[in-house]
């Protein structure tokens, strides 16, 4: 038979994660439900090459909004799909160089309509 010994984490009653009171006296609200993503059938991206400083041409992804997706995880995909950097600011998603082919292609297996 295994019994708890004094002092262990399972011999503690349970804490709020968020304030540290013990959990019948916690009065944190509850916890906001997930967020919910819109379905990539449902959005359009677009896609343009710019040219920047110095001669540098990036590849921008617009039109996803950042509340019914998760823009941090679509774009690493992108990034390592064209096996380049990038950045991402707001709603708009950057890859370093000319990736239009691919990230068409990409996008549109993935299920999103693209112009």
């Amino acid at each position: 038979m295994t019994r708890l010994f004094a002092g262990t984490p399972f011999d503690r009653p349970p804490v709020c994660d968020r304030c540290g009171q013990l959990e019948a006296t916690c009065k944190c609200p509850p916890v906001s439900p997930p967020q919910v993503l819109t379905p990539p059938e449902k959005q359009t991206v677009r896609l343009a090459i710019e040219k920047r400083n110095k001669g540098k041409v990036v590849t921008v992804l617009r039109g996803l909004s950042a509340t019914g997706n998760d823009l941090p995880a679509l774009h690493a995909r992108l990034k390592n799909h064209c096996g380049a950097g990038g950045s991402l600011d707001g709603d708009t998603l950057e890859i370093q160089g000319n990736h239009l082919d691919r990230l068409l292609e990409l996008l549109s297996d993935i299920g999103y309509k693209t112009k």
